[in-house]
């Protein structure tokens, strides 16, 4: 048997409620493949932050540093400034712990309606930047509250920084379609884009067998739109990566099945596995929440330990249950995540 020690950070809202259909699901499917799971649970959250001042506590790196992996639920709650919990939480731990890929898949599964009237063929894969460029903590603000008041936000892009995220996007490509689409605005944002756009190419010379494209990031979101067939890895900065990610998942028909990997790829720090929606403060409670984000997430979580098996008996269920009709409110469906999170895993059990 092989054992890992997570570190389980439920959150706000919703967070709370897709973290044990996520964890019951790693637990089946990590008994199938001789795998074991301990957890360690934190109170990390903006009801924490309301109640002592922070999202989580001065040594809370520390507590998770570990760890083997870190699978969070959901940040944000009415009250508390989204900037605060942000940067009281999630930046915190990508930064400290080197965490520059973020990874968000895209597919258009059997059972979940897609917007677009045809989005057959749609599996691509966003790889974003996570650790420098547009969400950098560098500005401030000057004359507040008076008629000249201003605001400055630098973005940072560091050649390390970019040429280490395109490098993992083209490596990814190499794995699947061999297909790079990098995401750009060199027409507009005349010094960090094209830096950015100079790194691809270099990283691009190292890898011949990969098809190149460069798309500027509103052509691109109309393409994605149009055509996401044609996509297979994007590579994009922190806040293009961020924006086209969501896009891309409302494209695969909800928001509520995306998942998202931060990933130290040097393995010298834990990664941290989340679905993409947000705490949902509006049906926090109901007992409602679509877990397949969550489950997909710690579908990714086994896969970068090491148990790509055992990721994929997971998937298969997941997905399996939505082929046969079953879904939660959101995807149009009856099922609240209880009756989901069964059926589930029933079919991981028979599978």
């Amino acid at each position: 048997m092989t054992g890992y020690r997570i570190a389980l950070i439920p959150g706000d809202g919703i967070g709370a409620e897709v973290l044990p259909p996520a964890r019951a699901l790693l637990d089946a499917a990590g008994r199938r493949h001789g795998v074991t799971f301990a957890y360690d649970t934190f109170d990390w959250s903006c009801r924490r932050y309301l109640a002592e001042g922070a999202m989580m506590p001065d040594d809370g790196l520390r507590q998770i540093r570990g760890h083997d992996a870190v699978l969070l639920g959901a940040v944000g709650w009415p009250g508390v400034p989204d900037h605060v919990s942000l940067w009281g939480l999630l930046i915190p731990i990508r930064r400290a712990f080197r965490q520059y890929v973020n990874l968000r898949p895209i597919k258009v599964l059997d059972g979940v309606p897609s917007p677009l009237r045809d989005a057959t063929g749609v599996d691509l894969v966003v790889v974003r930047e996570n650790v420098e460029g547009e969400y950098s903590e560098i500005g401030g603000r000057l004359g507040r509250g008076t008629e000249d008041e201003l605001a400055v936000q630098e973005a940072v892009f560091t050649r390390r920084g970019v040429t280490r995220v395109v490098e993992y996007a083209y490596t990814l490509a190499e794995s699947r379609g061999n297909h790079v689409t990098s995401a750009t605005k060199s027409n507009g944002i005349v010094h960090t884009m094209p830096f950015w756009d100079e790194l691809v190419a270099e990283v691009a010379e190292r890898h011949p067998g990969v098809r190149s494209d460069k798309e500027h990031i509103d052509a691109l979101a109309a393409k994605l739109v149009l055509a996401p067939e044609r996509f297979d890895v994007i590579v994009g900065s922190n806040l293009f990566g961020d924006i086209l990610s969501d896009l891309a998942a409302a494209v695969a028909g909800s928001i509520g099945v995306a998942p998202a990997a931060n990933l130290d790829p040097s393995r010298e720090f834990p990664s941290m596995f989340e679905p993409v929606h947000g705490s949902a403060p509006d049906i926090a409670g109901r007992g409602t929440a679509n877990p397949v984000g969550a489950m997909w997430s710690a579908a990714m979580m086994l896969d970068h330990l090491g148990h790509p098996e055992a990721a994929a008996d997971l998937l298969a269920a997941v997905f399996g249950v939505l082929a046969d009709g079953v879904s939660t409110a959101d995807l149009g469906g009856t099922a609240d995540t209880a009756a989901f999170t069964r059926a589930a895993l029933d079919r991981l059990g028979a599978a």
